[in-house]
């Protein structure tokens, strides 16, 4: 297993070096073929939102949990098949990602409206820039032109999506194999100013944490159990649970992150200064958050004539 993680570690760098140089997707990729694009997917992102106000971040995090696995290639979207197991039910997943259905209803209508020509791979990348505009966050131009991957890889989905309970150099690691730097993984953290998180994901860190307020850990004890109720949803910015800003860096400075991983960000480490500067400049967070997000959706994609153009993002053609 170690063997085989540093041989995708080695080949996934390498493309990313690759297409760091060498990349091919473009802010007017659609502009011809399909030039109604962005506002379909901005549309469907409203209407899912309105409807469902978490689906948002939904949405957000599956753009981030497909793009840890094999790079920004819609692979989290395909159902199981004969010949594959989904991602959906890998560990980091199983009962946990959600949207799926908002994903559907998208690509709808852009099959409405310009058949096989915008790939689920852009609808995620796009639908996860217009969500977190749509909750007050920063915008940013998307880069287009990602193709959908064939199959999926349920293996590498259950040893690349960082869990809650990793420490801060594995989570440091984590980022680096796909590419992204210490500051990245600060920045994109920010990302838990929106979404919730199930018991599950955070009892460890309320009962066996010592970095933790004790009248906030308290709280949500009482909320989670040691045992059961693992499904209990807690949001992972208590504060503003709805809006995309900056509290989430706050609530560090005052030991209330949610999961392990979030307080690791806020201990006594090196990331305390990044924490520190977006806990006090929300507009330097933003910005630094558009261009890490663009980093992140730049791993890996599928282009030219790799892959294919999905008609149905749970299954291949």
């Amino acid at each position: 297993m170690a063997c085989s993680k540093k041989l995708y570690f080695i080949v996934l760098n390498l493309i990313v070096l690759s297409l760091s140089v060498h990349g091919k997707l473009s802010i007017n990729f659609y502009s011809s073929t399909c030039p109604n694009a962005l506002n379909i997917v901005k549309q469907g992102i409203a209407k899912a939102i309105k409807k469902d106000a978490r689906v948002g971040a939904s949405i957000l995090r599956l753009h981030f949990h497909d793009c840890f696995v094999n790079g920004c290639d819609g692979s989290l979207l395909l159902d199981d098949t004969s010949t594959f197991q989904s991602e959906k039910t890998a560990r980091p997943n199983n009962n946990s990602v959600r949207g799926f259905g908002v994903v559907d209803d998208i690509k709808t209508s852009l099959e409405k409206a310009c058949p096989g020509v915008v790939s689920c791979a852009d609808i995620l990348a796009i639908g996860a820039r217009d969500s977190v505009v749509y909750y007050g966050g920063p915008f940013w131009k998307v880069r287009l032109g990602r193709r959908d991957s064939r199959t999926a890889n349920r293996s590498a989905a259950n040893a690349f999506i960082p869990p809650p309970s990793l420490d801060l150099n594995n989570l440091t690691s984590n980022f680096a194999n796909v590419g992204l730097s210490f500051k990245d993984m600060v920045v994109l953290s920010g990302a838990h100013t929106i979404g919730f998180a199930r018991c599950v994901s955070f009892r460890p860190h309320i009962y066996n944490d010592t970095n933790i307020d004790a009248s906030f850990a308290k709280s949500l004890q009482q909320k989670c159990p040691r045992s059961g109720n693992d499904a209990v949803l807690q949001p992972l910015d208590y504060q503003t649970r709805f809006r995309f800003d900056n509290n989430y860096y706050k609530n560090l400075m005052v030991k209330k992150g949610l999961l392990h991983s979030d307080q690791q960000l806020y201990n006594g480490n090196k990331a305390d200064k990044l924490v520190l500067r977006f806990a006090s400049k929300p507009g330097h967070f933003f910005a630094e958050f558009a261009k890490s997000m663009i980093n992140m959706a730049n791993i890996n994609p599928l282009t030219g004539s790799n892959g294919e153009i999905r008609r149905n993002c749970r299954k291949p053609n």
